[in-house]
């Protein structure tokens, strides 16, 4: 092969390199450690808002970094040095324009007589990706229509008291919540009114249990509560009462006033299993409904509350 065609093949090659390079929103990076010098590609370039080939000033690119990726940088750069290994990491950078963006990093260290002269690697654009994977954790644990917990994140934080003690738990109270007439309503107006007492419930609901663990939506018209461990019995009992004046205050929709109300069971965390805990609570709003709805009860042991329906933790 003639110089002229080597010449040929590699400005080809690198062409095809640039253009996937692009593509895929990877550049190549490199810094030289003894004076911190930096080399990029222009993709590297485009990632941080940078006009192309302008001359790089590594103090001024950190800037780009909030306070905690920086310190995740900075960690992870300073142990790879000092090992002369490499690293990965996923963060986050502020652009001089305001444009805010996730990338990966990739490094590895380049050492000369166990000395390390150099550090280089990739930074890729994952925000897409970053952006996907936070949807799909959202529609995994919470609820699309009213926007709090779902069932499933419910039963993973009601699966924490398996391993927790009395002094470790991680919450103090459970109230399951039903609402009252919900059906009726949705039968007589229709489902757009339904759904708006779903998250006008969800809203007040959210607005008086502002400290609370967690506030999920895990039916239907069910909501449960975790109350703090560090409320006092007075402090729950209020908390469910409040709950049942706010549910009582009718629902504007499209200009008719939609009365609902609720019902509510309350169980104080023990010495039990995830299960018992949300058969007592159960066993509490069944005997709320039984009192005639729009109130509350405290489950009690051995007060003859009747059996209420099966729960498996997931």
């Amino acid at each position: 092969m003639t110089i002229a065609e080597q010449a040929a093949s590699l400005a080809h090659s690198e062409k095809i390199f640039n253009r996937s390079s692009a593509a895929a929103r990877i550049g190549v990076w490199e810094c030289t450690l003894a004076d911190e010098s930096l080399v990029w590609t222009d993709v590297v370039y485009d990632l941080f808002d940078q006009e192309r080939g302008t001359p790089l000033d590594r103090a001024v690119t950190l800037k780009c970094y909030p306070e905690e990726s920086l310190r995740a940088l900075h960690e992870a750069r300073s142990k790879a040095i000092e090992e002369r290994s490499g690293f990965s990491l996923e963060t986050k950078i502020v652009t001089p324009k305001g444009n805010r963006r996730w990338i990966r990093i990739t490094a590895t260290v380049e050492s000369i007589d166990g000395v390390a002269v150099r550090i280089f690697g990739m930074k890729q654009d994952i925000t897409e990706e970053k952006l996907l994977a936070d949807r799909n954790r959202y529609l995994a644990e919470y609820d699309v229509m009213t926007g709090l917990a779902n069932r499933s994140r419910f039963q993973s934080k009601l699966s924490e008291l398996v391993t927790a003690t009395m002094a470790t738990k991680p919450f103090g109270a459970l109230l399951l919540i039903d609402l009252d007439e919900f059906k009726s309503v949705n039968d007589s107006c229709g489902h757009a009114a339904g759904d708006e007492c779903l998250r006008e419930a969800a809203q007040r609901i959210g607005s008086v249990c502002v400290g609370a663990e967690l506030v999920a939506r895990i039916g239907g018209d069910e909501f449960a509560v975790m109350l703090g461990a560090g409320l006092s019995f007075g402090e729950i009992l209020e908390t469910a009462a409040a709950i049942v004046a706010e549910m009582n205050r009718p629902v504007l929709f499209r200009g008719r006033l939609l009365q609902l109300g609720a019902s509510v069971g309350v169980a104080l965390v023990d010495d039990c299993t995830p299960s018992q805990l949300f058969v007592m609570a159960d066993a509490a709003l069944y005997a709320a409904k039984d009192a005639g709805r729009g109130t509350y009860r405290l489950h009690r042991p051995g007060s003859g509350q009747r059996a209420p329906r099966p729960f498996a933790v997931a």
